[in-house]
């Protein structure tokens, strides 16, 4: 259910109007020291500063934020996936793409009301979507085409799906009323399988004779 403070819901209800902007914030990881570094993106013209819970956030404007699907508010632990869309052209973009590690990279997307006789702040961003990214590849287009980059989020919940290293061990694994489940798993790496074909290793085997059963031809010479 999407809640609203007493500021929004009189511009909500004002015939002036309003105007809605939609604010990416990711932190992406530095490859050479491990440490996150915070890149935002915002669907405003320019670049602005944002006050985000007691902490003061940098956006960069003016087209790199190029969509955000539609939300869908639902509860559950249902893992829901959200795709937002980012222009390479930008240089803070193809900066954070191509000189970061974005993989599973915490993400968030915020909406913030503006006055549109004013064009100040009606209330502070108001987080709408917390994940971690699960998906950014770049697309090449053809000649005259559009090149864009499709961000694919996983909600928090996707963390639950992950079980456990130590759980995956034979020595861990045994602890369990001797469970045995991984006893081979070092070895599968060198066993060779044939999946939806058979492989001739040599003479096939006799034919097995169950016993007490004796094999009579099915054809005899002439008696005569």
């Amino acid at each position: 259910m999407r809640s609203y403070t007493a500021a929004e819901l009189s511009a909500l209800q004002t015939r002036s109007g309003y105007l809605v902007r939609l604010l990416f914030w990711i932190q992406v990881r530095d490859r050479a020291t491990n440490a996150r570094v915070s890149f935002g993106f915002w669907t405003g013209e320019d670049d602005r500063s944002f006050t985000v819970g007691a902490e003061t956030r940098a956006y960069f404007g003016g087209g790199g934020l190029v969509s955000i699907d539609p939300i869908v508010m639902q509860s559950g632990l249902t893992v829901r996936m959200q795709r937002v869309t980012l222009s390479p052209l930008a240089p803070e973009v193809n900066t954070m793409l191509r000189g970061y590690d974005g993989w599973r990279a915490p993400a968030e997307i915020h909406r913030v009301f503006y006055n549109p006789e004013s064009g100040g702040l009606i209330a502070n961003p108001k987080r709408l979507w917390k994940g971690v990214v699960d998906g950014a590849p770049i697309q090449t287009p053809a000649i005259g085409g559009e090149s864009n980059v499709v961000i694919t989020l996983a909600s928090a919940l996707e963390s639950l799906t992950h079980s456990l290293t130590l759980t995956r061990s034979d020595a861990v694994q045994r602890q369990r009323s001797d469970d045995r489940f991984y006893r081979y798993k070092d070895q599968t790496g060198s066993v060779s399988t044939s999946w939806g074909e058979k492989r001739e290793t040599g003479a096939p085997p006799a034919p097995a004779t169950l016993p007490g059963i004796t094999s009579i031809p099915l054809f005899k010479g002439n008696n005569r």
